[in-house]
């Protein structure tokens, strides 16, 4: 297992013309409780089973444990999944010799949109696109399994 370590950040300008690729995702979660979730997706043709534990106080690094698994099988543990499924499209954006996933909702969530940038240490440096917005890493209200509870449309106040 290793650690994932993760910054989000929301986007406030076009990064479309900078996408090298895009992918719909559609996930849902068989298991969320303290911080720790057990996640079914499927991206494309392909199928995922993830586990992941408490994130830190900073809300930068957590452990993650993932495998590809066959589509069908994916599908139906799907039919397990808890709250609904969170539906985006993910758009992978190279720059600064990084790639930020770019994931843009639809449903219950449309109108939301944040990066998401892998690094190797929580405080490594990198260079930040211009469209690239406030930083909400940590924010739990931008974790995937919140968006199920309280999803974007029932947010009183929209992001600028």
């Amino acid at each position: 297992m290793h650690s994932e370590i993760e910054r989000k950040f929301l986007v406030k300008g076009d990064f479309l013309p900078f996408a090298s690729s895009s992918s719909r995702i559609r996930q849902g979660y068989i298991a969320h409780d303290a911080g720790r979730t057990v996640r079914v997706r499927t991206r494309g043709d392909k199928g995922y089973l993830t586990i992941k534990g408490p994130s830190d106080a900073s809300g930068i690094s957590r452990a993650e444990w993932e495998r590809e698994i066959p589509l069908q099988d994916a599908l139906e543990l799907m039919e397990l999944c808890i709250g609904g499924f969170i539906d985006k499209t993910r758009y992978l954006v190279p720059f600064g010799g990084r790639t930020f996933e770019v994931d843009v909702f639809h449903g219950d969530n449309e109108g939301l949109v944040f990066a998401e940038l892998e690094l190797g240490s929580p405080d490594e440096e990198f260079e930040r696109p211009g469209w690239l917005g406030p930083e909400v890493t940590g924010d739990r209200r931008f974790y995937n399994s919140s968006l199920l509870k309280y999803p974007y449309k029932d947010w009183p106040e929209k992001l600028p």
